[in-house]
């Protein structure tokens, strides 16, 4: 099985000169959970109890809200994440963003992504979102949305720092294992493997045996 990985240190390489810079650049899993829950109550309240929309309307919305997080997580992953340019300095937007994590996939600090960088993602997607709902709908939506993005944040760190017993999450595990490990390529989906088997990109469920346990001692393994 190809390694892709250059260490399975615990720690990461320096990123920036400036130690501001290079604290906003890493984070502790828990940080997303304690930017993002206000936002969540607050908007679920905005919906429900401003603006009203309903219980099964809200629930609706939400849905809608988690679905589009699943597509937005495979899309960004794939097409974003995973774009590598030619530019010296677009490469090095492309480290930070993410290769520096495929180079170093077990430092804890670098597994969720940093509130200066999410921040103003969401604010953009936000808006994005707003532009194309129905009025007032883009508080149930974007709660949905939100509660998505943190469930793969969470999941992103326990996929890397866990042992799991449960088939369902060993399976998960192996599924992104074999991207950091094996076939970066593949297998984009992070808290869930569906739309890699929509578009295509899981990976070959016929891959020689030798290689199959080599791949699930990784999973148990890192």
């Amino acid at each position: 099985m190809k390694k892709y990985f250059v260490s399975n240190s615990t720690d990461s390489v320096r990123m920036f000169k400036s130690d501001l810079l290079e604290s906003f650049s890493k984070v502790s899993f828990y940080v997303p959970l304690l930017v993002y829950i206000p936002l969540i109550i607050f908007l679920s309240w905005k919906a429900l109890f401003d603006i009203k929309v309903g219980g099964w309307v809200f629930l609706e919305f939400l849905l809608a809200g988690l679905l589009i997080w699943t597509l937005s997580e495979y899309v960004l992953h794939r097409f974003v994440f995973h774009f590598v340019p030619k530019a010296k300095w677009a490469l090095r937007i492309h480290f930070i963003f993410h290769g520096v994590h495929h180079d170093y996939p077990r430092d804890a600090k670098r597994l969720v992504m940093p509130p200066s960088a999410s921040i103003p993602m969401a604010l953009i997607l936000y808006f994005f979102f707003d532009a194309l709902l129905p009025e007032n709908m883009i508080y149930a939506f974007f709660t949905g949305f939100i509660i998505g993005y943190l469930v793969y944040d969470m999941v992103h760190y326990a996929l890397h720092h866990a042992n799991f017993k449960s088939r369902f999450w060993k399976n998960l595990k192996k599924h992104h294992m074999l991207h950091h490990y094996s076939e970066p390529t593949k297998g984009y989906g992070v808290s869930s493997p569906l739309w890699d088997l929509i578009f295509r990109s899981d990976f070959d469920k016929k891959q020689p045996a030798a290689e199959k346990q080599e791949t699930v001692d990784v999973a148990q393994t890192v």
